[in-house]
């Protein structure tokens, strides 16, 4: 019995000193945020197409602006405060991954050129591009195997 009241005054004041979740405000905020860059990211693709860019190109000039954009955004310290407004929203698309790889190189440039700026930008980029390539080699091997079989 005084286990049971002795839950009871606990489940109280953990639900006292919880604080309220903010996640829905957290959903909308990350779905705009994300959806409006990834709406830009499009709008350049279609500038790329108006500019006569071919196929291939016009994503890649996508991808190069949405990476310079996330770059200097992180070198003025604004992308900082985005990441802060809308968490997730803003690290998923390519301009996080910019943030991130330019943030590390900035927090690290007082220590110099070689072992500062040099030895940390690939500390976030790094297991990323290991991944990244990979993987490629990977689906390369399977596709080309897939088409020697058929």
């Amino acid at each position: 019995m005084k286990s049971d009241m002795h839950n009871q005054k606990y489940d109280e004041l953990v639900k006292k000193m919880t604080p309220n979740s903010r996640m829905l405000r957290g959903y909308v905020r990350a779905f705009w945020v994300g959806g409006t860059i990834c709406c830009i990211g499009q709008a350049l693709n279609l500038l790329g197409n108006a500019l006569e860019l071919t196929v291939m190109t016009s994503p890649m000039f996508t991808s190069m602006v949405l990476i310079f954009i996330g770059t200097t955004l992180t070198g003025f310290g604004v992308y900082d405060r985005i990441g802060r407004y809308a968490g997730a929203g803003s690290i998923v698309p390519i301009t996080g991954f910019a943030n991130s790889i330019a943030a590390s190189a900035i927090e690290f440039r007082r220590e110099g050129l070689i072992l500062g700026l040099g030895s940390r930008l690939f500390a976030v980029a790094g297991p990323v591009l290991a991944y990244g390539i990979s993987s490629s080699i990977l689906a390369g091997l399977i596709h080309w195997g897939l088409g020697r079989i058929g």
